[in-house]
């Protein structure tokens, strides 16, 4: 049986309007997080389904490549999703509705999804630290604020939010136009460890969070934390809480489940990024090396 411990999460993001450091974010843990458990793992990658390309203005354009991945470089949706929208018909290449899934695109090809003409833009990938009160679900017809909101001025690509954070929480949030990385970091199975800080509504009793370490049945099946403490024992309503599951409002309900009200939540970690130098409502680029990370699966 698991102990809990001395405490491993913090959440000591600097205040004020301090410039984003240039220098990439290190893989790993910052100070705010819980310790890694294992070592770091290699996903494999993708065989290339480019066959030939060809130099235009410059840059090694793709010569052919599936429709669906076509879909997912323009920023549209992921491959999975693609595949659903070409079996609809409502794609077409050169004014030919496709419906075979595996169809090929060509160079000089003009691919249409609902009568707009596509083209694949560059790969993009935004961190940003999401305030309170700003929706992650850009389909929702009565939400005032989105987070895209925060971005809109800076970056000129289309990106969509990485999984969701619910209006009331707050923290780390990815956006990217690159849909086969979304995927791969929102699928279930690939269990990308996400690092909480929840403020209860009373002091926590160390038996509650054992019971949340040894797991629990919620409506949707059984969950449990990888790791949980108390932030700073001298208020023990402040708790990190380490899992990897993706379920909707997951950390709020496990904490309703053994009699907690969850007052604030925020992300502090995800899939290896952190919060340094990142204040509140602030945004900045991945860096080359932070995009090889993600790809190459090299975090916990």
């Amino acid at each position: 049986m698991k102990r809990v411990g001395k405490s491993k999460v913090a959440d000591r993001s600097s205040q004020g309007s301090k410039k984003t450091s240039s220098k990439p974010v290190k893989p790993g843990y910052s100070k705010a997080s819980l310790k890694p458990k294992s070592k770091d793992s290699f996903v494999k990658k993708e065989k290339p389904e480019v066959k030939t390309t060809v130099k235009s203005e410059g840059k090694m354009l793709k010569a052919e490549m599936r429709l669906n991945r076509y879909l997912a470089n323009a920023g549209i949706c992921s491959r999975r999703e693609a595949d659903k929208y070409i079996e609809a018909g409502i794609v077409t290449i050169n004014g030919n509705v496709i419906t075979e899934l595996g169809t090929k695109v060509k160079f000089g090809d003009v691919v249409k999804f609902n009568d707009e003409v596509l083209a694949p833009e560059k790969k993009t990938y935004v961190l940003l630290n999401k305030p309170k009160d700003y929706v992650t679900t850009l389909d929702d017809p009565h939400a005032t604020k989105t987070v895209i909101d925060l971005i809109k001025n800076g970056c000129a690509e289309r990106v969509y939010p990485v999984g969701r954070l619910d209006k009331a929480t707050t923290g780390l949030l990815l956006l990217t136009n690159d849909g086969d990385l979304a995927e791969f970091l929102a699928h279930p199975r690939n269990n990308k460890k996400k690092v909480y800080q929840a403020t209860l509504d009373k002091p926590a009793i160390r038996a509650d969070l054992q019971r949340l370490l040894e797991g629990v049945t919620l409506e949707d099946g059984d969950v449990k934390a990888d790791d949980i403490n108390f932030v700073d024992t001298a208020d023990k309503s402040i708790i990190g809480i380490e899992i990897h599951s993706g379920k909707n409002r997951i950390v709020r309900r496990m904490f309703e489940h053994i009699g907690y009200d969850v007052k604030k939540l925020d992300r502090v970690y995800f899939a290896g990024l952190t919060k340094k130098n990142l204040p509140r409502g602030k945004w900045r680029f991945l860096s080359e090396k932070e995009v090889t990370m993600l790809k190459r699966g090299i975090f916990s």
